[in-house]
């Protein structure tokens, strides 16, 4: 994967090669390989290459023939060669052996339908001539990021934010209701950020910008229409889905590894690499000095069985608090856990190994239902049946036996689950980590409460699902939920895509293939969560090639110290500073008085639920990213381009 950035002029006054370099220098982590530009007097486009597929002729930006198509882009088409064969039986003469040329001949060939056409992980920018327009679009989940803002007529767009800061020209502002939103759903849902003004495109759509205005459309919507019976061939095709999905993301002209948590879905996801791998596989995972954390046992478990050159990034006590900072800065979020951290310091480790390419088992609790939130649901809907009753909702302390007692508290921690909100609420999966999350805002100050005004994250939320919404099972709309509020604007961004690209590797998520998407909403439910046994399906067909130990073990979720990454062992510097009183009144966002409290709590190891968990990382993490991007010196880091010259119209600038 690579990097993008660029604006496009309402009016023909030119593009800077100067402000394009320090766009593209902002996010030249995610493509260190390579840098190229070009600048007319309308459009200027900027990438940062990270080499993968045709090292040596896949520089962009890229053109067709007689350069009326240019486009930049970050990310994989997996079905590249299959493309490109017809679109060479069509006429199209290729000049490289690259995936993006296939964007190019394709756009020309089928215009915005070439979305339909494409399997793999995008987006990008094409310049159109032709047309005098530009046209961006993003892949169905959103595994990669776009972002984009206008200002007077002009389109400001990149890869991340920090890009689009580095301009000069979009205005350096925090969005409340933005912020109240990560402060609900863990991120905030495109396309709305947390920066005034700065928008992401919505996963599954594109957009087309001409003369000063911009259009977006949906290309791919979420169905969670499920089958009333599983079919009777449902494990050969799933076999024969996971078995493409993988060999796909197989193709690269450099070695490709795994993350192996441990669990189930990395352990496939390895399993099925080291079949297709032409290298022995190389696997990278992260472990815990804390045991309750700690799933090394069975990481090296499958490592072995695999016979996989395997490598470990131990995490123990200050490493996450060491580089905290930075994973915020990437992140470009506030964030409520630590858990990008590890993820962090392990794609640094893979990438000092050599490894730029990585698999992992993103996406296959979404699709498969493998999280604890869905037995959840039916288990709320199991005991609001029979409200009085005294056994049922013991069924909660079973299923999270890996919080620590002190967290699960008897009647009340019940109560908690049965009293969120009423099976008729569309949200009602989802309301008792809402109604947690919130908890946050009891930290705010009088003056960022103010600010936020009215805005009602869950009301806009419960105004967007699309129709036929409530004709899904209740575990077809937890899943919907779970995928555009957690899964693409937090798992795959915040802690998928920023981590990996901090250090220049690329994360691909063979779970997301949409054909195994489709393959699986369209399943009945129970073949996916039966009873309380996740991952049904995926279990029967694992048992085919993995070891019971990790077929039949529990899920255990992947988490990292919170509180006590902070104030277990020497606490930094950076989180007195920070959460000093005066600190905090400068920022405005937080009450010191109340912040002051949650301290001392936690200095004194008494801050032990998730509640306070979350608040203390949250509050710790937006001071973090407001110094990093709204304060006085990240201010001062892109002055407004008042003396740039701009590029000569028409002439391509490479470096």
């Amino acid at each position: 994967m690579c990097g993008l950035a660029g604006v496009a002029r309402q009016r023909p006054r030119g593009v800077s090669a100067e402000l394009l370099e320090r766009m593209a220098a902002a996010i030249r982590h995610r493509g260190p390989d390579g840098f190229g530009l070009h600048a007319d007097d309308r459009i200027g486009l900027a990438h940062v290459r990270l080499s993968v597929i045709d090292v040596a002729g896949g520089a962009q930006p890229m053109t067709n023939e007689d350069g009326d198509v240019r486009v930049v882009y970050n990310g994989e088409i997996y079905n590249y060669l299959e493309l490109r064969h017809e679109l060479e039986v069509r006429g199209h003469v290729f000049r490289t052996r690259s995936d993006t040329e296939v964007l190019v001949h394709g756009y020309e060939q089928w215009g915005e339908g070439l979305l339909e056409r494409l399997n793999g992980q995008f987006a990008f920018a094409l310049h159109d001539r032709r047309t005098a327009s530009l046209f961006l679009a993003r892949d169905r989940f959103g595994i990669l990021p776009l972002y984009y803002a206008e200002r007077g007529g002009d389109l400001y767009f990149a890869s991340e934010i920090k890009a689009l800061l580095a301009s000069g020209e979009v205005e350096r502002a925090l969005d409340p209701a933005g912020l109240d939103e990560v402060f609900t759903f863990w991120a905030a849902r495109p396309p709305r950020t947390p920066f005034r003004g700065i928008r992401a495109l919505e996963p599954g759509c594109w957009a087309r910008w001409r003369e000063g205005t911009l259009s977006i459309r949906r290309y791919y919507a979420l169905d969670y229409s499920g089958a009333a019976a599983e079919p009777a061939d449902a494990l050969e095709a799933l076999d024969e889905l996971l078995h493409s999905g993988v060999r796909l993301r197989m193709r690269a002209d450099v070695p490709v590894g795994g993350y192996l948590s441990g669990g189930l879905d990395s352990s496939i996801v390895c399993a099925l690499a080291a079949q297709a791998s032409p290298y022995d596989l190389r696997t990278f995972s992260v472990t815990f000095d804390d045991p309750q954390l700690d799933e090394s046992v069975f990481q090296q478990a499958v490592a072995g069985q695999l016979r996989s050159r395997h490598v470990v990034q131990r995490i123990g006590a200050g490493d996450i608090a060491r580089v905290f900072p930075e994973v915020v800065r990437h992140a470009e979020t506030p964030l409520l856990r630590t858990a990008p951290a590890p993820l962090y310091l392990l794609s640094r480790l893979t990438r000092e190994q050599g490894i730029k390419v990585i698999l992992t088992g993103e996406g296959s609790d979404e699709v498969f239902l493998g999280y604890d939130l869905f037995k959840e649901t039916l288990v709320r809907l199991f005991c609001l049946r029979q409200p009085d009753s005294q056994w049922r909702p013991r069924l909660f302390d079973r299923l999270y036996w890996y919080l620590a007692p002190q967290a699960r508290k008897g009647d009340f921690w019940r109560r908690f689950f049965l009293s969120a909100g009423s099976p008729d609420d569309p949200l009602f999966s989802h309301l008792p980590r809402f109604r947690l999350t919130a908890r946050i805002r009891d930290f705010y100050a009088d003056g960022f409460r103010a600010s936020a005004g009215a805005f009602d994250a869950l009301a806009e939320l419960r105004e967007a699902l699309p129709p036929g919404f409530m004709r899904w099972s209740p575990l077809g709309r937890a899943a919907y939920l779970e995928t555009v509020t957690l899964l693409s604007p937090y798992l795959l961004a915040a802690q998928g895509d920023r981590m990996a690209m901090a250090h220049g590797v690329e994360a691909r998520v063979p779970y997301l293939d949409h054909r195994l998407f489709e393959f699986a909403a369209a399943l009945p439910d129970r073949s996916k969560l039966l009873g309380l046994r996740e991952k049904a399906i995926l279990r029967r067909w694992a048992d085919r090639m993995l070891p019971p130990s990790i077929t039949r073990r529990p899920k255990q979720p992947y988490r990292a110290p919170d509180i006590p990454a902070f104030f277990a062992g020497a606490e930094p510097e950076y989180v007195a500073e920070l959460l000093d009183c005066a600190s905090l009144q400068r920022t405005g966002i937080f009450n010191p008085e109340a912040v002051a409290g949650l301290v001392r709590r936690c200095r004194a190891g008494l801050a032990t639920g998730v509640g306070e968990n979350q608040a203390l990382v949250a509050i710790l993490s937006t001071e973090l990213w407001h110094r990093e991007f709204l304060g006085a010196a990240a201010r001062e880091l892109a002055p407004a381009l008042a003396s740039a010259q701009p590029a000569v119209p028409g002439a391509p600038i490479a470096a």
